[in-house]
């Protein structure tokens, strides 16, 4: 065989490759793998209750603890939605639910203090899901001051400007993550 019979055989392997990759249905069976939707019941029902897309939920839980829900973050955040012991009890007064911090290894517990407080950062923010984010990651405080000081624009358009690099990187993820949630569920 010479050199052109086998560059035309590769690329035919590698056009029925794709073919099948794409009839298949493949892509979307490895982002469903890595992407699951655990815990949909809660996730769904929270995110009705609060009017917001559960998908940024479930962006939101994949980011923080990839659905580990005995998960402890080195700055002492708990859970699924990685809840901070203060913003757990303060969501939870508010809600009239009980508070222990046992209760934040539960999922649905979790899952409804963690939406409930991304929702009240959606209120703040005007329901700009990349503000609510960053303050989700960064604190209220830390985007107010980066907005007033003009480190990044009121409408979040310029989230690469964040300072912290650490929620510069997580705002950047979970809106990867919110995309692959939106193309698996066909919602693009």
């Amino acid at each position: 065989m010479n050199k052109l019979t086998k560059f035309l055989i590769v690329i035919i392997i590698i056009v029925i490759i794709i073919s099948l990759y794409t009839y298949l249905g493949v892509e979307e069976r490895i982002l469903k793998h890595f992407y699951p939707m655990r815990y949909s019941e809660y996730v769904y029902d929270c995110a009705s209750n609060n009017d917001i897309d559960p998908l940024l939920i479930f962006a939101v839980i994949k980011t923080e603890s990839n659905f580990k829900e005995k998960t402890v973050s080195r700055s002492g955040a708990v859970g699924l939605m990685q809840l901070m012991e203060n913003t757990a009890e303060e969501q939870a007064k508010k809600n009239n639910l009980q508070y222990t911090k046992e209760k934040l290894y539960e999922p649905e517990y979790n899952i409804k203090l963690g939406t409930e407080y991304f929702a009240s950062l959606l209120k703040i923010y005007d329901n700009n899901y990349i503000l609510a984010f960053a303050a989700y990651n960064a604190g209220i405080g830390n985007v107010n001051n980066w907005i007033d000081t003009g480190k990044i624009n009121k409408d979040g358009s310029d989230f690469e400007n964040i300072p912290f690099k650490e929620t510069n990187m997580y705002v950047r993820k979970i809106i990867r993550n919110y995309k692959i949630y939106k193309k698996i569920t066909n919602k693009i």
